[in-house]
């Protein structure tokens, strides 16, 4: 992302994961974790969007984590329709999280179904303070229920996940969507927006 970018290199369950953490300057306020979209259309750590939420997250003060799921990259293992790939982002963070330390959980597309199968999985007591979804895969997983104070954030163009799925997947759980006028699912022309969204909400 940066020079300051540090390369990880973490024992999985299917074995190495290849990561990637920034650290904001001054006080760290918690740990960010972000998850890419879907291994099998090109999705990686490297994501723009994936970037942009670390970006927006070590402004905000806290340590970010990206990381590749199994297959992808550098890291070992092969596709796993979600269940190794939650598998992955947990041993992320079990390397990687201070007991104790605050926690923010961050997806896009199917990273954001991650996120949210992530944070449905955490005890009470290591749950996340904040749940970050961006264009969540909706209309192509079975999207857990979340806890208030989750942002969602999608774009009301999207022709890969459709907004009126992400509303209906919401509605029931009474989610606000915060909706990005024109923006298509991988945020062409908007991330600087999302950036400032994402900022302006992680307090």
């Amino acid at each position: 992302m940066n020079a300051q970018t540090r390369r990880l290199k973490l024992a999985g369950p299917a074995g190495d994961i290849e990561g990637a953490i920034d650290t904001p300057a001054g006080t760290v306020r918690g740990l960010a974790l972000v998850c890419h979209p879907h291994p099998l259309h090109g999705g990686t750590m490297d994501n723009k969007v994936v970037q942009t939420l670390a970006r927006a997250l070590v402004q905000r003060g806290y340590e970010a984590v990206r990381f590749n799921f199994r297959g992808v990259g550098a890291s070992a293992g092969a596709w796993d329709e979600g269940r190794g790939e939650t598998a992955d982002a947990l041993a992320v963070l079990a390397a990687c999280r201070q007991p104790g330390q605050a926690l923010v959980l961050a997806g896009f597309s199917f990273g954001a179904y991650i996120a949210a199968r992530v944070a449905a999985s955490l005890p009470a007591e290591q749950a996340a303070e904040r749940l970050v979804l961006v264009g969540p895969a909706a209309s192509r997983f079975d999207m857990p229920a979340v806890p208030a104070g989750t942002l969602v954030i999608h774009g009301e163009a999207d022709d890969v996940v459709p907004l009126a799925d992400v509303l209906a997947w919401a509605r029931p759980l009474s989610q606000p969507v915060t909706v990005v006028p024109g923006a298509g699912h991988f945020f062409h022309g908007q991330l600087p927006l999302l950036k400032t969204l994402v900022t302006g909400a992680a307090t």
